[in-house]
């Protein structure tokens, strides 16, 4: 059969059309404040990609923070089961996945059958997300992909202890003013997301094998972070990590029908 997972995040709306297990379609777009259209948008982008009509997909579910909005599915997933569901299906070895987002990070721990069997979320507005490194950036005035860069090329160590964002560029601006090199204040910024999101994966009981999905896995100043922060080198990466909780939905919506 043939479905759709929609991830509706707090920055971008992911889709992943299925043909059994295979992904013949997706596509990714910047939500709007008319987050309705900008589901619609993105489904018909990947409906093009995937060469086929749209009635064509038999059920669609949605997760992500906006899963409620779209009002055709099928089914409305959390975010919790639809990671769990499309890390494990990534990698089957996987029993720990860290989604790390533009608003907020969760540690999910799957069984041998992909069943989530816990879960944590880190706390609203901690400095341990993807828009907060995109704020210090910003307040550097560096793009995204050079900042993350550049804390690979330093090994200072300068501990940030704001938890809001807001009050982590108060802090820096202030580094900024003590003429800190910007590569100094990279890692600070990615040592303190680490430190952030690795607290919150050890309240699950940390299992080998972990993965990272979302935007921040994108990131080797984090990835390299997060490594030291666990003492672990081998995690593992999808090839595609803002894809992984729509493929999960897409995936259960199949199963939840097959069921």
């Amino acid at each position: 059969m043939i479905s759709a997972g929609i991830d509706v995040g707090s920055k971008n709306i992911k889709v992943v059309i299925l043909d059994g297990d295979k992904i013949i379609g997706k596509a990714i777009q910047t939500g709007s404040d008319d987050q309705e259209k900008s589901i619609e948008e993105t489904l018909n982008s990947a409906v093009k990609d995937a060469k086929i009509e749209r009635s064509a997909i038999e059920k669609i579910a949605t997760t992500g923070i906006g899963r409620k909005v779209f009002k055709e599915a099928d089914y409305v997933i959390t975010d919790v089961t639809a990671g769990g569901r499309g890390i494990f299906e990534c990698d089957n070895a996987v029993r720990t996945g860290i989604d790390v987002g533009a608003e907020e990070s969760k540690a999910i721990k799957v069984n041998q059958v992909g069943k989530v069997t816990d879960s944590a979320v880190n706390e609203k507005c901690a400095a341990g997300s993807g828009s907060f490194v995109e704020s210090m950036a910003r307040a550097l005035g560096i793009d995204m992909k050079a900042f993350a860069e550049l804390a690979l090329s330093s090994d200072a160590k300068i501990p940030m202890n704001a938890q809001c964002a807001v009050f982590a560029e108060s802090e820096v601006v202030s580094l900024i003013a003590q003429n800190t090199p910007q590569k100094d204040i990279s890692k600070a910024v990615h040592d303190s997301i680490a430190s952030r999101v690795s607290s919150m994966v050890r309240r699950v009981k940390l299992e080998p094998r972990i993965a990272i999905f979302g935007g921040l896995a994108y990131n080797p100043g984090f990835v390299s972070a997060f490594k030291k922060n666990l003492e672990i080198e081998d995690i593992f990466i999808p090839e595609e990590p803002l894809f992984v909780s729509a493929l999960g939905a897409a995936l259960l919506a199949q199963e939840k029908k097959e069921g």
